[in-house]
């Protein structure tokens, strides 16, 4: 009923686009070339576009130059020098941000504002179906901004925007981007283009295909951590104990000696698209069709003895997906605008085993869509409101099936509203959304819970900000947010070969509930930026997953379990122009976050990043930069029961962006020198962290046009 109810106001959208004669938004972004970019300064993310130093919480964009030299295989790697960011980094081809040391659940990855419809969300090593390859932007907000989108999203929202369905109608016959990487550490090649051909003034079809393939990667050092190395080294002078039926002999001494070249990481994967769009003064209609597909490795804690059965679980995924955007501008007195979004996906993956068997497959089908109503402006006053409805069906089917089949049925009503005085700025958001999570087991699956379990939930947030001299402002939010469980948290009750962990959850949970406290200030100046953020989330009823010190079915246990948390941390990042030399300038930057979480009662929270301070300097002209880097990583020693310790590291980076005919041509190409002294580094968010280190020396050549 609601599916209909969508999809018939996304029709009635779509007709009003085509014959409503209002007049157009001055700011609208269609109207930019395809050559042009959205300001940094601007956020989209949002029910209407956004300056960044009005937002009350963190909020950071990469685009341009900058994207180009982070692209990486996963958006979590992609985004790995944003601040208030980390990743899983379950091996260089699964890995999802972590925000503000927040991941899973709590971190909505959309694109062009709607989820991934993946089960990147259901384990570390399922990776998000997302292609940094294609993105023109990625927009990263943290805090209780991203409750539009989700009141999972307490974490945050990463949304990757990309070209797919056409914002705007190319000015010449044909419009082509490319992009071409070559990546040392894992003999990554990877390329993309798409192809925008005008029909007509307003009118145009796209299409968009991507290639990435590489090896196993390479690592600095030993694959194990110092603590796991001589766990097996100890191990394998013990005398060999006969495996138990259905397990096999570990070669603790083989996995000591891993060294150079993490084993199992390699990937393949391709995408292909086409969209189609029309675009007048007065709207916007498009669809879009998409299918990606990926072939990767998991890299495992312990291989067994040569000569067995090893199990080296690798993912086939693939998935089909279906979008629509719709706009209209109403030029009335009640609403500027309404926005139409949606998204149906059909998603499988196989787990594989080394000899290629299917292991357990994994079907989710899923449907999202949202309807945003745009207020007219009044004097001040500005805001919007929409719904939004989400439904997924999701099976997982073989031996080590940890959950049972299950629906999820999400309808959501949001609003935000703002007051612009100048000086004093005012905002309030408010988000309902009603949840219905069944569990549907089959027959042979009596360990599983079988029923239905029902959340509504209300999440508000409301802030000030003040600009108290000119370009500088400080704001405070106070935000209260609710989430429901998710059927992984409820539901899960069985072994799951990708993360190699027997996973328990519990139907009985609870509502999540948090209140978050902000403070923001931003600041500019001719020469120089500035921007930090402080936070602090009081939970009840939160849900997290940790070591119980058992095993079952010869794998760890990890308990869901739930009780009161405390989050805190910081984030900031500016720059400074030391030097101006004619066209040329001498810029140093730097950026700094910090996370301190406790479950009350228990100690630390498992998996959280320690404080990490990155600086760099560098020359910036129209024709060529160069900038070098530090990142520095702290140990983390606040540890959860049976988490180990996680040794800090010193990374040094190198980049040269090379532009040979200036910013006036679309042409850049990109040198980098990652990890340069090949430094042994690990992310204490990483469930694979003492088993799977980071990338040791990578050197990274891109090349991107846009003609």
């Amino acid at each position: 009923m609601r599916i209909s109810l969508l999809l018939s106001t996304c029709s009635a959208i779509a007709i009003f686009t085509l014959s409503n004669p209002a007049l157009a938004e001055d700011e609208r972004a269609e109207k930019a070339a395809l050559h042009e970019q959205t300001p940094a300064n601007i956020i989209v993310t949002a029910p209407f576009q956004r300056d960044r130093s009005d937002i009350l919480s963190g909020a950071s964009v990469l685009q341009g130059s900058d994207l180009t030299q982070a692209i990486r295989p996963s958006i979590g790697e992609t985004l790995q020098h944003t601040p208030g960011v980390s990743a899983t980094s379950f091996g260089p081809s699964a890995s999802r941000p972590v925000l503000r040391g927040l991941q899973g659940e709590r971190v909505r990855v959309l694109v062009d504002g709607i989820g991934s419809i993946d089960v990147s969300n259901t384990s570390v090593d399922h990776a998000p179906v997302v292609n940094p390859l294609l993105a023109e932007r990625i927009e990263v907000l943290r805090g209780p901004q991203s409750l539009l989108f989700g009141a999972s999203a307490i974490g945050g929202v990463v949304n990757v925007i990309d070209k797919r369905i056409p914002r705007s109608v190319p000015d010449e016959p044909v419009h082509i981007d490319a992009i071409a990487t070559y990546g040392s550490a894992a003999d990554e090649r990877s390329g993309a283009g798409s192809v925008d051909v005008p029909l007509g003034d307003k009118f145009v079809v796209h299409a968009d295909g991507s290639y990435l393939k590489s090896d196993n990667m390479r690592i600095g050092g030993y694959a194990l951590s110092p603590s796991a190395r001589a766990q097996a080294l100890a191990s394998s002078q013990l005398p060999a104990e006969e495996p138990e039926e259905g397990e096999e002999a570990i070669d603790f001494a083989g996995n000591a000696a891993i060294r150079g070249k993490l084993p199992n990481s390699q990937a393949k994967t391709w995408t292909a698209g086409v969209g189609a769009a029309l675009i007048t003064e007065t709207g916007n209609l498009g669809v879009s069709y998409s299918h990606y597909d990926s072939l990767y490795g998991v890299p495992v804690r312990y291989a067994t003895l040569p000569g067995q059965e090893q199990e080296a679980p690798r993912l086939d995924l693939a998935q089909d997906r279906l979008d629509l955007r719709a706009e209209v501008e109403t030029g009335g007195g009640l609403l500027k605008a309404i926005r139409a979004r949606a998204s149906y996906a059909d998603y499988r993956h196989f787990e594989l085993e080394e000899s290629g068997e299917v292991g357990t497959a994994f079907y989710n089908k899923g449907m999202e869509g949202r309807i945003e109503l745009v207020q007219a402006d009044h004097g001040p006053w500005q805001g919007a409101s929409g719904v939004q409805y989400y439904s997924r069906n999701f099976n997982v089917v073989g031996e080590e099936a940890f959950l049972p089949k299950n629906d999820t049925q999400q309808f959501g009503a949001f609003t935000l509203q703002t007051l612009d005085y100048g000086a004093v700025k005012l905002e309030a958001g408010g988000r309902y959304e009603h949840s219905e999570l069944q569990a549907l087991p089959l027959e042979d699956q009596d360990q599983f819970f079988a029923g239905k379990r029902t959340f509504d939930t209300f999440s508000f947030s409301g802030g000030a900000s003040y600009g108290f001299i000119p370009d500088w402002r400080l704001g405070v939010n106070l935000s209260h947010s609710e989430r429901a469980p998710s059927a992984e948290e409820l539901f899960a009750n069985g072994p799951h070969a990708g993360t190699q962990a027997f996973e328990v959850g519990n139907p009985d949970f609870k509502t999540e509930r948090a209140w978050g406290l902000e403070a923001v200030l931003r600041g500019k100046g001719e020469n120089y930026s500035f921007e930090a953020s402080a936070y602090h989330n009081w939970f009840s009823n939160f849900i997290y997953e940790g070591l119980t010190g058992e095993e079952e079915d010869g794998l760890p246990v990890y308990q869901f379990s739930q009780a009161k948390a405390r989050y805190y941390g910081f984030e900031a990042q500016g720059s400074v122009t030391l030097a101006t030399f004619g066209e040329m300038k001498l810029v140093a930057d730097a950026l700094g976050d910090y996370v301190h979480a406790r479950i009350v009662g228990e100690g630390p929270a498992p998996r959280i990043p320690p404080l990490r301070l990155l600086g760099g300097l560098g020359v910036t002209s129209p024709k060529v930069d160069v900038r070098g880097e530090v990142e520095w990583t702290d140990d983390q020693k606040r540890v959860s029961d049976f988490e180990t310790e996680t040794k800090g590291f010193t990374l040094v980076n190198a980049q040269i962006n090379y532009r040979p005919w200036g910013t006036e041509r679309p042409l850049s190409f990109a040198l980098s020198a990652n990890n340069i002294f090949d430094v042994v580094a690990r992310r204490h968010a990483s469930f694979l962290k003492d088993f799977a280190p980071l990338s040791g020396r990578d050197i990274r050549v891109t090349a991107r046009v846009s003609f």
